[in-house]
C-alpha cells in the first residue's frame, strides 16, 4: 500500500563535469543526508531504509550517474517504484555547454567517462543523448556554464537548499546574448528593444546594479509598460505552475552584452515579484565578463 512520504527526497543528475559534486556539497552543508555515486537500483532500497527512520533523515539527497543506457533503464525503473510507494522526489539535472564541459575536462586533465578512443566532445554528445529524455522531465534544471564553483554553490543553495518560505521561487536571470541564451530558462525576455547605455560615455562604465544605469533604462518609453505586460502574463502561469506543483522557475532576461538593460530589468521584476506565494532569487550570469 502506498503511503505519503515521512522525508524529502531528491534525486541529483546530469552531465558528468556540469557540477553534481559541487550541488552535493551544498545540500550536505544545508542538512540534507547525502549519497554520492549511488546506483540507480538501488534507489528504492535507499529510499525504504530512510522511510524506516524519517525522523533522523528527514532530507535525504542522492546523486545518480545514469551515464550508461543500462543505468538509465534502471533510473527509471527505480524513478517508478518510488513513486509508486508513494514517494515524491525532485529531480535535480545539472547541464553545461559542451564548450564549458570540455574546458572543465581539460582543466583537470581527465578524459570524459563515455569518451573511449574516440574525442572527448564524443563522449559529451553520447551522455547528452543517453540523458535527453532525463534533462526534458527534471523538475529542475540548472545550467552551470558560466559559474565558479562559488556562484554555483550560492545558486544551488538558494534553489534547493532550504525548504521553507514560499510555495514557488523564481529566479530571473540576466544574461548576453553573445554569451549564448541561458539552458535553464523556462521563459526568456529581449531587452535589446531598449536604447543601449553601453553607447552613452557617461553610463557605459556602469552597470544596471547601479542608480544612474537604472533610472536611465526604466525611464525609456516602453519600459515600465513591459514591465506590467509580464506581470500580468506571469500571473496565470505562475497560479498554473501552484496548480501543478512546480517549485522553480527560471526568468531569463537578455540585452547584449548582459551588462546594462538585462541587469536593471532583471532586478525591477525580481522586486515586482516577490511576494507571500514567491519567492524570487536574482542571478547576473554575465555581470563583469566584458
Amino acid at each position: 500500500m502506498s503511503h505519503p512520504p515521512r522525508a524529502e527526497l531528491m534525486i541529483v543528475t546530469g552531465m558528468s563535469g556540469a557540477g553534481r559534486s559541487t550541488a552535493a556539497n551544498v545540500l550536505e552543508d544545508q542538512g540534507w543526508y547525502v549519497v554520492d555515486n549511488l546506483p540507480p537500483q538501488l534507489l528504492p532500497d535507499l529510499a525504504g531504509l530512510v522511510d524506516a527512520s524519517a525522523e533522523d533523515v528527514p532530507r535525504l539527497a542522492a546523486v545518480v550517474d545514469v551515464r550508461s543506457r543500462a543505468f538509465f533503464t534502471d533510473f527509471r525503473a527505480g524513478l517508478e517504484r518510488l513513486r509508486d510507494d508513494g514517494w515524491r522526489p525532485s529531480v535535480v539535472f545539472m547541464d553545461a555547454t559542451d564548450e564549458a564541459l570540455v574546458r572543465r575536462f581539460e582543466s583537470v586533465r581527465r578524459p570524459h567517462p563515455l569518451q573511449g578512443e574516440g574525442r572527448m566532445l564524443d563522449g559529451i554528445i553520447r551522455e547528452r543523448e543517453i540523458l535527453r529524455d532525463l534533462r526534458s522531465n527534471a523538475d529542475i534544471l540548472i545550467d552551470t556554464s558560466g559559474l565558479n564553483v562559488h556562484q554555483l554553490s550560492a545558486k544551488v543553495h538558494e534553489l534547493v537548499g532550504d525548504t521553507g518560505g514560499p510555495a514557488l521561487r523564481v529566479a530571473v536571470m540576466s544574461f548576453g546574448f553573445k554569451y549564448g541564451i541561458p539552458l535553464d530558462a523556462d521563459l526568456v525576455f529581449d531587452m535589446r528593444f531598449l536604447p543601449n547605455p553601453f553607447w552613452n560615455p557617461e553610463l557605459r562604465p556602469f552597470s544596471g546594479k547601479d542608480e544612474v544605469v537604472r533610472d536611465f533604462v526604466l525611464g525609456q518609453p516602453g519600459a515600465r509598460e513591459f514591465l506590467d505586460g509580464v506581470l500580468a502574463l506571469l500571473e496565470p502561469m505562475t497560479q498554473g505552475y501552484l496548480r501543478e506543483g512546480r517549485s522553480y522557475v527560471t526568468l531569463a532576461v537578455g540585452c547584449t552584452g548582459g551588462k546594462h538593460r538585462s541587469v536593471a530589468m532583471a532586478e525591477e521584476l525580481a522586486k515586482r515579484l516577490a511576494s507571500d506565494q514567491l519567492g524570487t532569487l536574482v542571478v547576473h550570469r554575465d555581470l563583469g565578463r566584458e
